[in-house]
């Protein structure tokens, strides 16, 4: 990984047009080619990002500076980066991260919804479990009936943090045209009030799941109340 806190421009153009005016930022370069730019806050989202697969050329602006145009292999989509003074500019091997653990319920969980995906909406079927992206694993990727992408975020709780999360991934994946358009479902045994009200505003659905009817040892039918 490649850390660079600079004094810096952003552009970005395509599907999607944004400017950051000059400040101090971090920019971090990833194994995988993905570019992010981040500010002092806001720990999980950076303010601008290309995905990979894409390609890192440095050059120089007109004026002389520095500047980082990074390009979408699949897409037109530019991100341009122009540095007026770079801090900082080290190189990092992390080595293979063994990625995220979950703890066993919600690993359970996620098995159990991967083996029945109609649990979450009539007509889905799973596409691909723990489906990669820049930021980290989509639980669940899936189709449903029409053929659309929907993006599965599975929680023993849901909470404000698990829609944001989920949120992230919408937007990145949602800049794949051939996953494009992507809805979301975030599922759990229980979902607080607040999450219900963020995800209605972010257009993600809500799902309760009942764990044991999912493993088979409850049965709503055999219940006398």
């Amino acid at each position: 990984m490649r850390l660079v806190i600079a004094r810096c421009q952003v552009d970005y153009a395509g599907r999607l047009s944004a400017h950051l005016p000059m400040a101090v930022r971090l920019v971090l370069v990833k194994a995988d080619g993905s570019v992010s730019i981040h500010a002092d806050d806001r720990a999980y989202k950076p303010l601008n990002w290309m995905s990979p697969p894409c390609r890192l050329d440095e050059g120089q602006a007109a004026d002389g500076r520095l500047k980082w145009t990074v390009r979408a292999a699949r897409t037109e989509d530019t991100l341009r980066i122009v540095f007026a003074e770079v801090l900082h500019d080290s190189t990092h091997e992390l080595g293979v991260d063994p990625g995220l653990v979950k703890d066993g319920v919600e690993r359970h969980l996620q098995e159990l919804l991967a083996d029945h995906p109609g649990v979450l909406g009539e007509g889905l079927s799973l596409v691909r479990r723990e489906y990669s992206t820049a930021i980290g694993p989509v639980d669940l990727l899936c189709r449903d009936a029409l053929g659309a992408t929907v993006a599965v975020e599975i929680k023993r709780r849901g909470e404000i943090d698990g829609v944001e999360q989920l949120a992230r991934y919408l937007e990145l994946l949602g800049r794949d045209p051939l996953l494009a358009p992507v809805r979301g479902v975030l599922a759990a045994q229980e979902i607080k009030p607040q999450a219900r009200t963020l995800a209605a505003h972010r257009g993600i659905s809500c799902v309760v799941v009942d764990y044991d009817v999912l493993r088979g040892l409850d049965d709503p039918a055999l219940r006398l109340f």
